[in-house]
């Protein structure tokens, strides 16, 4: 008989991963997956565009739970995402990253003694203000078995006592980032989109809660960035994420005068800019990542980030400091085949 895997995803970076772990999980025919989708992310350009561009199959479950504040949303997610739970038979819910739909899926998974396979387990950026911190050291802790993308993740891991179940098994981002890059550099219609970039830029990114719930903070951070583009001599390419254009519309027109303002980018479109980009910024832990993967300098408009290997190889810094480390390469990411060898550590702990 299949084991079945419900997996739970609602945003756009636990798109990007579930892409490749789900491909490698059709390789093993006593695997079933079954795919949910909270809505977490609704609007098109965060969501739709992302299933056809990364070829994800059409979830059988879509919960279109978004656009509420933080307590509320997880709790509509952990009761719909039970209900789910109790009525598919069900041997394990994966679930990604550090996002409301981790949380949810991962308690609703441990209440009904369902094991938890957490994607992206370990980090930690040590500051329990951020929503996400909380999520993803929440879920570590209700998980039976934890894929780390890094050494430093299993660490932390051991230093909260959680010793059993924890693999180093690399970033599956990487995995999708590779073949991002494969596509991109024959896709013509990507040269014609871009055809009129700027040539200099750096692309931004602006979206957590500790960056957009003040409009202070948020307007430090769009001087920042001019500042930066002005001591550069290059534009910012800054899509706008839903819950950030509120705020750029208060903004003065001679403050986005650095700025190329666009809608949400694709995945596709995405890779396509970052590795045209001479600078990164972004409060995004996935963009970070994502800069290196294509070795482009970034820079983390945050006071911490649970990414420090990107930090200490020198292709990351915070916005408040002003040099880079020495760069070198990181090893700990792997060597993009960490889906495979995460559906095989799957396959052998449903098998147990």
């Amino acid at each position: 008989m299949k084991k079945r895997i419900v997996t739970i995803v609602g945003a756009r970076p636990q798109f990007i991963k579930a892409a490749p772990l789900s491909k490698a999980l059709k390789e093993h025919p006593e695997i079933e997956e079954i795919l949910v989708h909270t809505g977490q992310h609704f609007d098109a350009n965060m969501s739709d565009i992302f299933f056809s561009e990364l070829h994800i199959p059409k979830p059988k479950y879509s919960l279109n739970i978004n656009d509420a504040p933080h307590g509320q949303m997880t709790g509509h997610m952990l009761g719909s995402i039970e209900e789910l739970l109790t009525q598919e038979p069900t041997d394990a819910v994966v679930v990604y990253g550090d996002t409301n739909s981790t949380l949810a899926g991962s308690l609703a998974a441990s209440k009904l003694q369902i094991p938890v396979i957490h994607i992206e387990a370990g980090l930690r950026s040590y500051n329990r203000k951020m929503p996400e911190e909380t999520n993803r050291v929440l879920t570590d802790h209700v998980s039976s078995l934890l894929l780390c993308p890094t050494k430093t993740a299993v660490s932390n891991l051991q230093k909260e006592g959680i010793t059993g179940g924890s693999h180093h098994v690399g970033d599956i981002m990487y995995d999708a980032t590779l073949h991002a890059i494969e596509r991109i550099q024959t896709d013509n219609n990507l040269n014609q989109k871009f055809q009129d970039l700027e040539d200099k830029f750096a692309l931004m990114t602006v979206h957590r809660a500790e960056s957009t719930d003040s409009f202070d903070t948020f307007e430090k951070i769009i001087q920042f960035a001019k500042k930066f583009a002005t001591d550069h001599a290059l534009k910012i390419i800054f899509p706008v994420h839903p819950r950030t254009k509120t705020l750029v519309n208060q903004l003065p027109k001679n403050i986005k005068e650095k700025f190329i303002l666009l809608d949400p980018l694709s995945y596709l479109d995405t890779q396509f800019l970052l590795s045209k980009a001479e600078y990164v910024l972004t409060d995004s832990g996935g963009l970070q990542k994502e800069a290196y993967f294509h070795r482009v300098p970034c820079i983390t408009l945050r006071s911490e980030t649970e990414w420090v290997e990107t930090i200490e190889s020198g292709w990351n810094r915070l916005w408040t400091t002003e040099y880079y480390h020495q760069r070198t390469d990181i090893k700990d990411f792997g060597d993009g085949q960490s889906a495979k060898k995460m559906a095989e550590i799957i396959v052998d702990f449903l098998q147990t």
